[in-house]
């Protein structure tokens, strides 16, 4: 059995659940783990000294589950699968490979996780469009007035500047560009280091 783990990063309405999802219904083997799944209680949630409510920072986030989460997956991929009720889709027990794909928007700042990643993706579209993607979108608590200038993008850009010090092996993605394109990319990426794992493992084998 071999192990691939994938990380889908970007920010805020960049495609990175799009992205995964689509990978997700490509890719045999494979389930999804989110950041967004792991937020704490909006109680618990430190405000800055604008009222802003500080949620793009790893301690708004249950990092210590999400990680627990992807080290269960690590130590049985197929019964991890099973308990989300995904079946295996290998036809050869020879040829397994089991992909991990975590998306979220500070994926690669967490040390602990960002060593973990085969295969690292960071989509990223322009200031304008990425304020009036995430205009549109509704939020629960949603956003208040100001909180997109005040506090979202400038934030986005001190996690950014923090998550290239920590790695360089990313691969930066034109949220732009037709989802279609952006999917055939990295699927055509993964699928070659599928390929050669397993050709390792059969090589192990004979």
């Amino acid at each position: 059995m071999k192990t691939l783990i994938v990380g889908i990063g970007g920010m805020t309405n960049g495609g990175k659940s799009t992205l995964s999802t689509s990978l997700h219904q490509e890719i045999p083997n494979s389930c999804i783990i989110a950041q967004d799944s792991y937020f704490k209680d909006d109680s618990v949630v430190p405000v800055d000294g604008n009222g802003f409510k500080q949620y793009d920072v790893l301690d708004a986030l249950h990092m210590d589950k999400m990680m627990s989460e992807i080290n269960s997956w690590r130590s049985d991929p197929d019964s991890f699968l099973q308990q989300k009720g995904l079946n295996s889709r290998c036809s050869s027990a020879d040829k397994e490979v089991y992909v991990l794909i975590v998306e979220g928007f500070l994926i690669f700042n967490h040390r602990p996780l960002n060593e973990l990643f085969d295969r690292r993706y960071f989509l990223e579209i322009p200031y304008d469009v990425c304020k009036e993607r995430r205009s549109s979108r509704v939020y629960t608590p949603p956003d208040p007035p100001g909180y997109f200038d005040g506090y979202v993008w400038p934030m986005y850009l001190k996690n950014r500047q923090e998550m290239e010090s920590i790695t360089s092996e990313i691969v930066f993605l034109d949220g732009l560009k037709p989802k279609e394109e952006v999917l055939a990319a990295v699927y055509q990426d993964i699928n070659q280091e599928i390929d050669r794992l397993q050709e390792d493992k059969m090589s192990d084998i004979h």
